[in-house]
């Protein structure tokens, strides 16, 4: 029954990579997301990143790669995750924890900029008032979603949805592939990587 069980993780997530990758849909979508941040970082612009739990995990990790190293050495790239545990507790005590990344896009964000927000559901409010704030600042919105998109959806500029319905954990799973291939194309279109 383990056993069984294990390799039905395995097959499941196979199964749902294999859909989104050959939708072409999907993959439209992630080249346009990548157009959009290849355009900020050109035009002198920055990439900011938001997400709950795993997600956030994954707005971290997207923005650490590209101030960090990805695969080859290269100059930093202009990104950054709303993570600071202080900047969080300091907002959700005072204004709500639907403002925590809000509040930060209000501070950073610039006309141009990217927002990449990513809610497995579309409708995690703080989520959403973050896609409002860019929205407000002039900001692109691309949302990285699952299910049917949420609410969240309509706020984006472009959507890459993982057309999944069942446990978020395969949504996730799928957003850190598209998270790497994004890091590569924002690479590659800065000349950045020394391959």
């Amino acid at each position: 029954m383990g056993n069984e069980r294990i390799q039905g993780h395995f097959a499941e997530a196979a199964s749902v990579l294999e859909r989104f990758r050959t939708d072409q849909a999907c993959m439209q979508a992630v080249l346009r997301a990548g157009g959009l941040m290849l355009d900020a970082l050109r035009a002198g612009g920055k990439l900011i990143s938001c997400g709950n739990g795993g997600s956030m995990c994954d707005a971290m990790h997207f923005a650490e790669e590209l101030t960090g190293r990805f695969r080859d050495d290269r100059a930093p790239i202009a990104a950054m995750s709303i993570s600071d545990p202080s900047h969080l507790t300091c907002v959700g005590n005072d204004h709500g924890f639907e403002q925590v990344f809000a509040r930060f896009v209000q501070a950073h964000g610039k006309a141009g900029d990217v927002l990449l927000a990513i809610s497995t559901s579309g409708n995690s409010p703080n989520v959403l008032r973050a896609a409002e704030a860019a929205k407000a600042a002039g900001m692109h919105v691309v949302g990285l979603t699952g299910k049917d998109g949420g609410r969240l959806a309509s706020l984006c500029d472009v959507e890459v949805r993982v057309p999944h319905a069942g446990y978020a954990d395969r949504v996730q799973e799928v957003h850190i592939k598209v998270i790497h291939a994004w890091i590569d194309h924002v690479e590659q279109g800065l000349g950045a990587g020394t391959r």
